[in-house]
């Protein structure tokens, strides 16, 4: 069973979201430990990049902040393998096609694979282009994580059934952040996924608070938080560690138990 895999088995998966180098190298490598200290089940880091179009006003602001502290892709790949001496957390990056372009396929997936990258979430990959990129990651054991959003509706059964490591859904339409409501009908898209294929889900996008988290758990076997956790970096940068695991254990507490 791979990293990811485990990550589903026990109990619903609380999934927490960083950018890498925001706001430096060192402090993500903290923050990540925090949270996984608190109950987090999965770690996403985001390589930062000038055109997240995916991202809200938070998640932005980060990625300049990562990239004006001089993060690079080499600096998060020695970020994860000094991860990887701690903790067997499953780590996925959410990345761009772009620098993954730029990097190179083949080198890309192989210093992932090297590291100890379990996955890769690529946003501005289409389904339909997923081929090549898919193969290379294959080659190295990296799973492409597959997205699945609102307007998925005709095509969820394919992205669903060529699915690895877990699916993503976009709870809303948008980019990232804060929402105070949800009203996709999010069982309805559980359930279309599972006809199609074992595989677990996570809900991402709009996600902040243990009401909203607990909620999603009902519906799901993963719940995923980005931006509230970037808000606190931005709010308390160096000092955010322990906001980070207070605010994480709650989120964590608040789905422990909870079934679909």
């Amino acid at each position: 069973m791979s990293r990811i895999n485990n990550a589903f088995v026990k109990d619903k998966a609380f999934i927490g979201f960083v950018t890498g180098g925001d706001p430096s190298i060192r402090k993500s490598e903290d923050f990540i430990m925090r949270m996984i200290e608190a109950g987090a089940d999965l770690i996403e880091i985001g390589i930062p990049f000038s055109d997240p179009i995916a991202e809200g006003l938070v998640i932005q602001r980060a990625n300049t902040r990562a990239l004006a502290a001089g993060t690079t892709m080499d600096k998060l790949f020695a970020l994860v393998m000094r991860l990887r001496r701690k903790t067997d957390v499953p780590l996925v990056f959410l990345t761009y096609i772009n620098p993954v372009f730029r990097y190179g396929y083949d080198a890309f997936f192989n210093e992932c694979q090297r590291t100890g990258i379990d996955g890769v979430i690529i946003p501005d990959l289409p389904f339909e282009e997923q081929a090549e990129v898919c193969e290379v990651a294959y080659k190295h054991g990296v799973d492409i994580i597959s997205l699945i959003a609102p307007t998925s509706e005709e095509r969820i059964d394919s992205i669903a059934k060529s699915a690895r490591g877990f699916i993503y859904i976009v709870s809303s339409m948008g980019v990232t952040g804060v929402r105070e409501k949800i009203t996709t009908d999010l069982a309805a898209m559980v359930k279309r996924i599972k006809r199609v294929k074992n595989i677990p889900t996570a809900v991402g996008f709009g996600i902040s608070t243990p009401t909203q988290a607990e909620e999603i758990a009902q519906l799901a076997d993963g719940v995923i938080v980005g931006s509230a956790i970037v808000k606190l970096i931005e709010l308390y940068g160096e000092n955010a560690d322990d906001k980070i695991f207070e605010y994480v254990k709650e989120m964590k507490e608040a789905i422990k138990g909870v079934t679909s």
